[in-house]
């Protein structure tokens, strides 16, 4: 079974939203405020509250900052979670949905993203509002995010550019590739913070999946409507893992003047961008030249950001593109103890059955250079553990 997280996006979302759900669902106030001071910043203050919205309860979580709003470039809220003292898992997730927002923002100004500077996202309480939902996500365990249709609202919005119809360029760009829609409710719904985090840790949309239900919250947004709840919930629970099939993107081009160095840099780039797989394939290419084929796997939102990332890092003059389905099996991690000490084994399972298991390398590696063993020694005794483990 995979922890599942459900978005019910009836009334959109927001990064406020987004955390306040996450609270209501069972994420400890106290545990977010003492993760966050990991960030290593100051000027903010989180305020819990439950609101009524439409006769449901909601939890209600606001940022208050005593900064004005700061203009930062992407490379400043990169830093500024680089070296702050966060796990790894939530450093590396809230920097892709940073980086994630400075792409889209970049397209839609037709500049260079190292000269993208943020607005109202750069600020104090958007830094702390994405890696909030993050801390939320590993605290509660999250394996798995899926979301509805995004309700996205309609009318005009006040930016710093101007007014601009909703949902504004941002959303549209985050939100490529994923279902939206619109009724009478006027505002906007969706904004750049919550479809940045939606878009970039959801694997799929659509109905909710089959999950057994051991959690849900409602988080409120800051505006209050007559006979309309605006609240985003979410649902956690356990669901089949290897259940359900995934759409996705199969992006492919061939080079043949490429130095390793730059085929290597490539990959890092992808993948730091959200790439689910990228390899590299020998060809023979026209006129006889050894070239290589590039094929990197995507999930749909993702498309036009890694085709860009191909042409960017490459001479190539076209990428070609085809939908993909991936059934993947239930994966999890586990400890077994060895002669050397607890070792993790990635596991895969298929209807619930342990089917396999392979050490994780780079735990193997820590804990051959902590005891000064060879790391082939180290791999088989957790073989063997995991081994009589499951038999």
């Amino acid at each position: 079974m995979m922890r599942t997280l459900y978005f019910d996006c009836f009334a959109g979302a927001s990064g406020d939203m987004i955390l306040g759900a996450l609270v209501a669902a069972g994420l400890e106030p106290q545990i977010l405020r003492e993760r966050l001071a990991l960030l290593g910043v100051s000027g903010y203050d989180l305020d819990f509250r439950p609101v009524d919205r439409s006769g449901i309860s909601c939890m209600r979580v606001e940022v208050r900052t005593s900064e004005a709003k700061a203009h930062r470039h992407l490379s400043d809220v990169l830093r500024i979670i680089g070296e702050s003292r966060l796990s790894d898992d939530v450093k590396a997730r809230a920097s892709l949905i940073f980086t994630r927002l400075g792409e889209a923002e970049a397209r839609v100004h037709n500049v260079p993203v190292e000269r993208i500077h943020f607005h109202e996202v750069g600020a104090l309480d958007a830094i702390v509002d994405v890696v909030g939902a993050c801390i939320g996500f590993e605290a509660l365990g999250i394996e798995r995010f899926v979301a509805s249709p995004l309700h996205v609202g309609r009318g005009t919005v006040e930016m710093a550019h101007g007014r601009f119809p909703v949902p504004p360029p941002a959303v549209v760009e985050l939100l490529r590739g994923a279902p939206i829609y619109a009724t009478d409710i006027e505002g906007e719904l969706v904004t750049p913070t919550g479809a940045a985090i939606i878009s970039t840790v959801c694997d799929s949309y659509g109905p909710m999946p089959i999950i057994k239900l051991d959690g849900f919250g409602y988080g409120a947004g800051a505006r209050e409507y007559r006979r309309f709840p605006n609240a985003l919930r979410v649902l956690i629970g356990e669901a089949p893992g290897e259940a359900a099939s995934e759409r996705l993107f199969m992006l492919e081009t061939n080079v043949d003047d490429a130095s390793p160095q730059l085929l290597g840099h490539l990959m890092e780039r992808v993948l730091q961008a959200g790439a689910l797989d990228c390899f590299f394939t020998p060809a023979q290419m026209k006129k006889n030249r050894p070239g290589v084929l590039i094929s990197v796997l995507c999930r749909v939102q993702d498309k036009e950001r890694m085709m860009e990332l191909l042409f960017k890092e490459t001479t190539t003059l076209g990428v070609r593109a085809h939908e993909v389905e991936r059934r993947a099996l239930e994966r999890a991690s586990l400890d077994v103890e060895t002669p050397y000490g607890p070792v993790a084994i990635k596991v895969a399972r298929l209807h619930g059955r342990i089917i396999g298991g392979t050490p994780e390398y780079e735990r193997c590696r820590a804990v051959a250079e902590r005891c000064g063993v060879p790391l082939r020694e180290v791999e088989a005794a957790a073989r063997a553990a995991f081994s009589k483990l499951v038999s």
